[in-house]
C-alpha cells in the first residue's frame, strides 16, 4: 500500500489590506485543486479563528482551510502555489502543510 498525504492550505478570509476575500475566489481555487487532484474539501463558510503574538500585541485572523489528498507530494508545486497565494492575498506568509495519511 502506497502512502498518501493530506495537504492543508490555511488562508485568511481578508487580504493583507483588510478587504474580504470573495466566496468566488475561494470557489475558483477549490475548482483548480479539484481539477488537478481529483477532489478538494473547503472549510470556508464556517471560518476558524487564528491568534498569534506580534510584538506585544495579539493579532487575530478569520481563516479558511482547504484540504487536498494526494498520493504524490510535489513540494515545488506547493511552494509555487504558496507564493502565488501570498501575492494574490497580499500576505507575508500563507501556511501550506502536509501530513502522511495512515488509513485505519
Amino acid at each position: 500500500m502506497s502512502a498518501s498525504h493530506l495537504v492543508q492550505i490555511i488562508l485568511p478570509k481578508e487580504t493583507g489590506s483588510g478587504e474580504p476575500v470573495s466566496q468566488e475566489w475561494f470557489e475558483g481555487l477549490l475548482k483548480e485543486l479539484t481539477e488537478k487532484f481529483g477532489g478538494a474539501t473547503s472549510f470556508v463558510r464556517a471560518p476558524g479563528q487564528g491568534l498569534w503574538r506580534s510584538g506585544g500585541e495579539t493579532e487575530r485572523d478569520n481563516i479558511a482551510v482547504i484540504e487536498v489528498m494526494t498520493e504524490r507530494l510535489v513540494p515545488e508545486y506547493w511552494r509555487s502555489l504558496r507564493e502565488t497565494l501570498e501575492a494574490d492575498l497580499r500576505q507575508e506568509e500563507i501556511v501550506i502543510r502536509a501530513q502522511e495519511i495512515i488509513q485505519l
